[in-house]
């Protein structure tokens, strides 16, 4: 787990639970549930376990539906290879920033639109800024930018990403070039 998974809530001082989390939860527990009805407990056991465990796979599911409602359907849409960039767009707009799940998962969609990947660039999720920086799709402007990027080193990403100007390339990858000279010699 990141540590860019928690989000603060300033207002109470407690983490919010994000939807990578939760989801990550959900999908342990149905690993779960898959071994222990492959196991050999007593019939008595086994159904008191499948029922605890089927009730906490299903407060998973509410949690992922309270940070965005029909939160399984959306996932749906976005996997789906008939999904159309209009539709990305939309629900990369109606999703909560707590979203990260749906949001990763439309940031490094084929069919994603470089104005959907602009707007999702300002997102504070790292693991979504690194898939803008690598993406096919993201635009000249959207990637200059992620390569100023201070929180994390996207510049790297950029470096090798076709879309950015190649005047930027060249500076991006030069510094690679003397960055790894420079460790070479320490």
């Amino acid at each position: 787990m990141r540590r860019s998974d928690l989000v603060r809530n300033a207002t109470k001082g407690k983490t919010v639970r994000t939807s990578q989390i939760v989801f990550g939860e959900r999908q342990h527990l149905l690993r779960v549930l898959d071994s222990v009805e492959r196991s050999a407990l007593p019939a008595p056991r086994l159904e008191q376990e499948r029922r605890v465990i089927e009730q906490l796979i299903h407060a998973r599911t509410q949690e992922l539906n309270r940070i965005n409602a029909g939160w399984d359907e959306k996932i749906g849409l976005v996997l789906s290879a008939e999904v159309k960039p209009d539709t990305l767009d939309s629900l990369s707009r109606q999703a909560p920033k707590e979203d990260y799940y749906l949001l990763r998962l439309i940031s490094e969609h084929p069919k994603v639109s470089a104005k959907t990947l602009g707007h999702l660039s300002h997102h504070p999720y790292s693991a979504i800024r690194e898939n803008i920086a690598r993406h096919p799709n993201s635009d000249a402007a959207t990637l200059t930018r992620l390569s100023r990027d201070r929180t994390q080193p996207l510049w790297y990403l950029v470096a090798f990403n076709p879309n950015a100007p190649s005047t930027l390339r060249k500076k991006l990858q030069e510094r690679m070039r003397r960055l790894g000279e420079k460790s070479a010699t320490q």
